[in-house]
């Protein structure tokens, strides 16, 4: 475990990372180059159904500022700037995309052994507002999410987590929507030899009454190929291998059918990431 409890979108990410990151159902590629200067550049395809998108992303490092520029297929320009470290625990960003002119944000980020904060504010005449802060160590931490749209004078988000982590289990407790939804996660290390780990999502909806349960696991059959499955209340159970066939460098293949309608035929998603 790391020092300090993080920021708050750290607060149950270890559960979301083993139930959700890789899975998809669309056809992806992804190639990135580098250069001698150290200029990088990921080029990236993603067919969903007959929709075809795809984005340029240049990646420019000067000592501690980062810089990102983006061209996606709708002719969107997006650039992030990163100032890391201008002090101890410090991190700047600047993002902004065109043609959207309200699109413009900074965000702060601080680390400290007891605390993580973030904030950022939009760049318009009304902006909206966002802090996020948390309290304790890498062992228990409390934190809040909230938001706040000045044009409206109303909070737009309000969310408050508790995390709980030892060397082998992390828990978490969220509220969310503004009291309306309740998430607990857990998230358990069953053998770190070979990267098994077994993880919990439940959700529950206030207003509607409905509660939503994802259950899964990973497990590593080597050093360089990893199996996860997941399966939830409403039926639908998915599975993926992923193999790094070269450093870095990833294959992927996902499925997911719904169990409750074993008529339908199952989606199967495709991913290569290449990189030097």
């Amino acid at each position: 475990m790391g020092k300090g409890p993080g920021l708050y979108t750290e607060i149950g990410k270890k559960a979301r990372d083993l139930l959700y990151k890789d899975y998809q159902t669309d056809q992806k590629f992804t190639l990135t180059t580098t250069s001698p200067t150290g200029v990088a550049i990921t080029t990236a395809g993603t067919k969903k159904g007959e929709l075809f998108l795809a984005d340029v992303n240049t990646q420019l490092k000067n000592r501690n500022v980062t810089t990102d520029i983006k061209v996606d297929t709708n002719s969107n320009l997006s650039t992030t700037i990163t100032v890391d470290e201008p002090a101890p625990g410090l991190k700047t960003i600047f993002s902004f995309r065109v043609p959207d002119q309200r699109s413009g944000k900074i965000e702060v980020q601080y680390l400290h052994e007891n605390a993580g904060i973030s904030s950022s504010i939009g760049l318009t005449a009304n902006p909206i507002v966002n802090f996020s802060g948390v309290l304790g160590t890498n062992v228990l931490a409390l934190g809040t999410d909230i938001s706040f749209d000045t044009k409206t004078g109303n909070f737009t988000k309000c969310n408050a987590g508790l995390s709980f982590s030892n060397a082998d289990l992390i828990a978490s407790l969220a509220l969310n929507e503004k009291g309306d939804s309740v998430n607990a996660s857990y998230y358990h290390i069953v053998n770190p030899l070979t990267n098994t780990a077994v993880g919990a999502e439940v959700t529950h909806s206030f207003s509607t009454n409905v509660n939503t349960i994802t259950v899964g696991t990973q497990h590593a059959l080597d050093p360089l190929t990893t199996v996860k499955a997941r399966v939830n209340n409403v039926g639908k159970a998915s599975a993926l291998i992923q193999h790094e066939w070269r450093p870095k460098s990833l294959f992927t293949i996902s499925g997911e059918v719904d169990t409750k309608s074993i008529d339908k035929s199952p989606k199967v998603g495709l991913a290569l990431a290449l990189k030097p």
